[in-house]
């Protein structure tokens, strides 16, 4: 499902940057082209991303960010560019993940499900992104967390 379009009997998905509310599934179909980590670089690459950004082949994108609250918050991204919390910019970096694989043969990752684990306030804890290969499993906590799993 495309995001920021208004399809018949759902809601208009939220701008870039916006919390995403809704059907967990509403990613099916979509082709993933690229998955990069978002770090905060003051004194350099360390550790895990404080967000993770998956490129569709529409050009849109999806940002998954922790919250304070060790959650996981989903998002429209604004790829290539920044999201507006990362001030100031210059210290903030995309980079590729190199423990996830690259896209299959295609070029892209085909998005078959979606699945979102919550806590008892209803809120995401874990996003299971299902494709064809494998599963991205990302989790909310200090920072993010993300792993692929094959099939």
């Amino acid at each position: 499902m495309p995001l920021g379009r208004e399809l018949p009997g759902e809601e208009l998905s939220p701008p870039a940057g916006r919390p995403r509310h809704g059907r967990a599934d509403w990613l099916t179909g979509a082709r993933i082209t690229a998955v990069h980590g978002l770090f905060y670089r003051p004194e350099g690459r360390a550790g895990e991303p404080e967000a993770v950004e998956f490129v569709l082949e529409s050009g849109e994108s999806v940002l998954l960010t922790c919250g304070s609250d060790r959650t996981l918050r989903i998002s429209s991204g604004v790829w290539p560019g920044l999201p507006d919390w990362c001030v100031p910019a210059g210290l903030w970096q995309f980079e590729q993940l190199g423990t996830l694989p690259p896209p299959p043969y295609g070029g892209a990752w085909t998005v078959t499900g979606t699945q979102e684990l919550r806590d008892g306030n209803g809120e995401v804890r874990e996003a299971v992104i299902r494709c064809e290969n494998g599963d991205f499993v990302i989790a909310g906590g200090d920072t993010v967390a993300i792993r692929f799993v094959s099939r």
